[in-house]
């Protein structure tokens, strides 16, 4: 973030382009979002587009269908695989190797039983609480409407952090204005952990905010674990709990 009062507002949003990354780029993706400009929160160089042979075909085939052919509706999938650590890459033979990747039993959704649409926004949780209090935060309005996401980076906070951080973003009215709520697959967490933290999202926004009809999906293929699915931030997403479907609704290039 620390560049960020350095960067040229004008050039940037008259100049669009494919802007992608996850984790500490976050604060780049708010930045630009504000600016109005479209950026993909997803795989980086090294942790994600270098292991693509070792990852399932389909990372791939949606890689390339969200860079280079965009449509108007675009429904995502689980991937069923991921892996959650990396080899050492100081060696040269472990650069775009994976380690083992683990069976995954798909998204969790934590409660809603709506259909319900938004713009997407969202990124590291961790990172996003620097920007908070500055002049790159969005204001109140910004949230009206949108389809909010978080992800847990490889510090791997606490389910109470989680919780405490769920809170301030409750109190500052986010969970009263946005039409859904997406969670990533917990990095490093044990199964134990996860539920643990599935329980915490739902005390926290359904009990403590009131939003028990707000659709909360949990576990999603986003941030830290790979492989990933690719975020638009800033194009209208449709959540239905009912088929439990998610997908892009309209354009995100043009």
């Amino acid at each position: 973030m620390r560049i960020l009062p350095y960067l040229d507002k004008k050039t940037i949003a008259n100049n669009p382009k494919v802007f992608m990354g996850y984790s500490d780029t976050s604060t780049l993706h708010v930045f630009m979002n504000l600016l109005g400009n479209v950026t993909f929160y997803g795989p980086s160089v090294m942790a994600g587009l270098s292991q693509m042979k070792n990852l399932p075909a389909d990372y791939e085939k949606h890689i390339r269908e969200m860079l280079f052919s965009p449509v108007e509706h675009y429904e995502y999938k689980a991937y069923g695989k991921y892996c959650d650590k990396y080899l050492n890459w100081s060696d040269e033979k472990n650069i775009g190797k994976t380690i083992s990747l683990k069976k995954d039993n798909g998204w969790h959704w934590l409660q809603g039983a709506a259909k319900v649409r938004g713009k997407l926004f969202g990124g590291c949780i961790e990172v996003l609480e620097m920007l908070k209090g500055t002049d790159y935060w969005p204001s109140r309005d910004f949230w009206n409407g949108r389809v909010f996401f978080l992800e847990t980076s490889e510090d791997k906070p606490t389910v109470d952090y989680v919780g405490y951080v769920l809170r301030n973003y409750g109190m500052m009215g986010v969970f009263d204005k946005i039409s859904g709520f997406i969670f990533s697959r917990a990095r490093d967490y044990s199964a134990k952990e996860k539920k643990k933290l599935e329980v915490k999202i739902v005390e926290v926004i359904a009990g403590e905010f009131g939003r028990t009809d707000l659709p909360i999906v949990a576990n999603f293929d986003v941030g830290h674990t790979d492989p990933q699915l690719i975020l638009p931030l800033g194009v209208k997403v449709e959540i239905d709990c009912l088929e439990k479907r998610i997908a892009l609704v309209e354009a995100w290039m043009k």
